[in-house]
């Protein structure tokens, strides 16, 4: 009778553990191979934001760390980055961005710029182990005026995510076929093997609503800004004819 019970508890112990293998070890493989999701905001208003990036890997392994996460940023001929903040935002240790082309004409309008990309190193976010984060400053170019509307809607694209890891073992259900080669960092000028990551972009599409003139406007605002140049050159000419010392020296021959 020991034996019999004995032997019923051991079944019920064997069909238990094969219950609860069944059940969680496909949501840990599964917890293993979800992609990564990227979430993009936009911070402010009016000529200048601020493009918050949030990376989350979806993983709670400790190799996680040997990896530097990077995000690619396409911005349209509309947007541009300040190469000169950016590298003042370096030497405060806020932002870490590399621009990906030269000569950019930061005084240039919509219509005569042109498309430039961005590569942000993502740091890791403290308030999540598995979470990297990045704040990129922007900037919207002056456009065309408008025929009524005095806003004109940009897009902005979903970044291409990088990743370079020593130890991490990166999900082939979410590795693309393209790889980048590109600097490790800002301040490491050496090229990194970057693999791009397929993601899952939780934002929904990013429209910067940005304030433009409008055209019945333009002969107001040519008179005003005419008038106001005549008035403060005749000023600044009268108070210095009034005020100021003259002296002539005349040149011996």
């Amino acid at each position: 009778m020991f034996q019999q019970e004995k032997n019923v508890l051991l079944q019920t112990s064997i069909h238990s553990f094969w219950i609860i293998f069944c059940l969680c070890i496909p949501k840990c493989l599964y917890a293993q191979n979800v992609c990564p999701e990227v979430r993009q905001q936009l911070l402010k208003d009016g000529f200048h934001r601020n493009l918050l990036i949030r990376v989350n890997i979806s993983t709670a392994d400790e190799s996680l760390r040997s990896c530097i996460v990077a995000t690619k940023v396409h911005l349209p001929k509309g947007l541009y980055v300040d190469p000169y903040e950016l590298t003042s935002l370096q030497k405060h240790n806020l932002t870490e961005a590399l621009m990906m082309a030269d000569n950019i004409d930061l005084e240039a309008p919509e219509y005569l710029a042109a498309d430039v990309s961005v590569l942000v190193y993502m740091r890791p976010d403290p308030e999540c182990f598995s979470c990297f984060r990045a704040l990129l400053p922007l900037h919207c170019r002056y456009h065309r005026p408008a025929e009524n509307d005095g806003e004109i809607s940009t897009v902005l694209k979903s970044p291409d995510l990088l990743m370079h890891c020593q130890k991490f073992f990166l999900s082939l259900e979410c590795l693309k076929e393209t790889e980048i080669e590109a600097p490790c960092s800002q301040k490491n000028i050496h090229t990194c093997h970057w693999d791009s990551m397929k993601f899952k972009d939780v934002t929904e599409e990013l429209k910067l609503q940005i304030p433009v003139g409008l055209k019945h406007h333009l002969m107001l605002v040519c008179t005003v800004t005419l008038a106001t140049t005549i008035l403060c050159s005749s000023l600044i000419l009268s108070a210095l004819f009034k005020h100021g010392c003259f002296s002539f020296v005349q040149s011996s021959q």
